[in-house]
Formats: C-alpha cells, sequence, structure tokens
C-alpha cells in the first residue's frame, strides 16, 4: 500500500455514478412501481452500495481502510435508464473516490440482478467519478506565480563547515516542487543579530516567504525564535500549533520544539525544526495550504 503517513487528514468528498439500461419500458415500470418479484429494487441496491463502500479495502488491493462518515445513494429514471448516483465523506488522510465508484457498480450489478429475471438485455452503463474535493487537489497554485522564498538554515556546525545541511535541502526541494522560485539559500551561525540582520533584509528585498531551520530547541544556542519573535508584526498561532500537532502523532519529543509563524510587513516568516526529519514533517504539515495566505493578501490588494 502506498504510505500516506505525512498526509494530513481533511474532509474528503466524492460523487460517482452509474448508469443501468434496460430494453424494455415494462422493465422500468415494475422496477418503478416496485413490482419486481425480487423484491425493492432501490433498497436492495441501497444497502449494496453502502456495504461495498465500507468494504472497499478488502476487495481493491491498494485502498486504505477508510472511516466512512457518510454514504448516500439517489436513483433518476431517465427514460429506460436509471443512474445512480453515491456520495460519501470522511475526513481523513485519502480521498474516497474509489469508494464512490466501488459503491455505485455494486449497486448497479444489484439491480441488474434483481431485473434479469424480467429482462435479458440488461446493460450497465459508464461508471464514473463526477465529483471530489478534499486533500491537496483542492489547491490551486495560480495564484503563486513569480512568489519568492528563501531558506535560511541557522546552525554553528554547519556554518563552520563541521557537519552538512540536509534539512535546508528538503526545505528548498519541496518548495520548488510546489513551483516557487527559491531566491536565496545560506548558512548562518545560531547569532541573534546575524538572524535579525538577514531577515530584514529580505524583507526590504521583498522576499514573501523567509523559512528558518534550525535553532528552534531548547539548547543555549537555540536562539532562533528570540531572534524572530520581536520582529513579528502579526503572529499565526494557528500554524505553530498545526506543526507540533502533526509532530506530536509521530514523535513525542515534538511538544519540545518553539516553531514560530508570523508576517513581518506582507513577508511570511517561519521557523521550522533542525532535525531533517523535524524540517520535512513541518513542511508537510502545513505545506501548501499555507500558501493561502497569499491570495488572501493578494485579493487585500484588490480591494
Amino acid at each position: 500500500m502506498v504510505d500516506i503517513t505525512h498526509k494530513i487528514s481533511t474532509l474528503r468528498y466524492a460523487k460517482a455514478q452509474a448508469i443501468v439500461r434496460v430494453s424494455e419500458a415494462s422493465t422500468m415500470e415494475a422496477l418503478t412501481l416496485k413490482k419486481v418479484p425480487k423484491g425493492d429494487v432501490f433498497e436492495m441496491a441501497k444497502a449494496a452500495a453502502l456495504l461495498a463502500v465500507k468494504r472497499t479495502s478488502d476487495t481493491i488491493p491498494d485502498c486504505h481502510p477508510i472511516p466512512i462518515e457518510y454514504m448516500g445513494v439517489l436513483f433518476t429514471v431517465v427514460g429506460l435508464e436509471l443512474h445512480i448516483e453515491v456520495e460519501v465523506k470522511t475526513i481523513y488522510k485519502t480521498g474516497v473516490e474509489v469508494e464512490a465508484m466501488h459503491g455505485a457498480s455494486i449497486a448497479a450489478l444489484t439491480v441488474y440482478d434483481m431485473l434479469k429475471p424480467l429482462d435479458n438485455s440488461i446493460e450497465i452503463g459508464s461508471v464514473k467519478l463526477l465529483e471530489k474535493r478534499g486533500g491537496k487537489s483542492d489547491f490551486d497554485p495560480a495564484f503563486l506565480k513569480g512568489i519568492k522564498a528563501a531558506v535560511i538554515v541557522c546552525s554553528d556546525s554547519v556554518s563552520q563547515g563541521k557537519n552538512e545541511d540536509r534539512s535546508g535541502k528538503i526545505i528548498v526541494e519541496k518548495l520548488e516542487s510546489m513551483k516557487l522560485l527559491i531566491y536565496e539559500y545560506t548558512v548562518l551561525p545560531d547569532d541573534v543579530e546575524q538572524i535579525r540582520s538577514k531577515t530584514m533584509k529580505l524583507v526590504k528585498e521583498g522576499v514573501e516567504i523567509v523559512l528558518f531551520t534550525g535553532g528552534t530547541g531548547l539548547s543555549p544556542r537555540d536562539v532562533t525564535p528570540e531572534a524572530l519573535r520581536p520582529l513579528i508584526e502579526r503572529e499565526i498561532p494557528g500554524v505553530e500549533e498545526a506543526i507540533r500537532s502533526y509532530g506530536q502523532s509521530r514523535m513525542p519529543y515534538s511538544m519540545l520544539s518553539r516553531s514560530v509563524a508570523g508576517l513581518i510587513d506582507k513577508t511570511l516568516v517561519l521557523a521550522l525544526p533542525g532535525s531533517t526529519k523535524g524540517a520535512e514533517e513541518s513542511m508537510d504539515a502545513i505545506f501548501p495550504h499555507i500558501l493561502h495566505i497569499f491570495r488572501v493578501m493578494l485579493a487585500e490588494r484588490h480591494d
């Protein structure tokens, strides 16, 4: 199965459709008037769809077991066709489009099974996804064109050449994957004045994102939060909470990290952990959704 442990849970929605076509008007009449010998086709198909949605991971090898929190079925008669629509909702790490399509498919097969004594020429038409929402697919990156990001590694040992930076490079890779422009990538020692000087220089140069990694722990030389907090004009505490919550579910020591998130003028300033895994997980926790802030600021400019 695909590893989804890095994903965050969001509201997921999918709607799928299957079409059953009968060959005789009398078959559709028996269906709608509930005169089919095997029983109420609509109720049986609805129950079958519900069971199919909940058991999708038992039949589709790569599907993850998902807590289904809502499932609905709609039947619409269009001439000699019965249109079956299945809606599924959950709050989870991955989508429910396969679950919705599985439910629609099994509902269609149930209709076929119950009507076949009346009609030898029933067909199951297209099974398709009509709509899906939730997760990163909802994020439209079009407004990010031209946004510049700077990645600053705060580490005495890396700046002295004793250790190699890995966390900063991972952050750069993730930002580039979102089509952001890397304006600068540099390494600084754990020094308050150098951190502040570099921050304000980048703000004056119009860099939209200044992202620090390192110096957020509790050792005597971890001073990144102390350097940045006096400069922050508008704090964004929800971002810090999201980083810690995401990390805490994976590593209990995450509660000791002191992340920073806020605005200096129009620049988003973030301070993430310096460990490779901590930096990677922090990026997964808040990106790309944090970039919505630039859509908000863009709208404010237009107003």
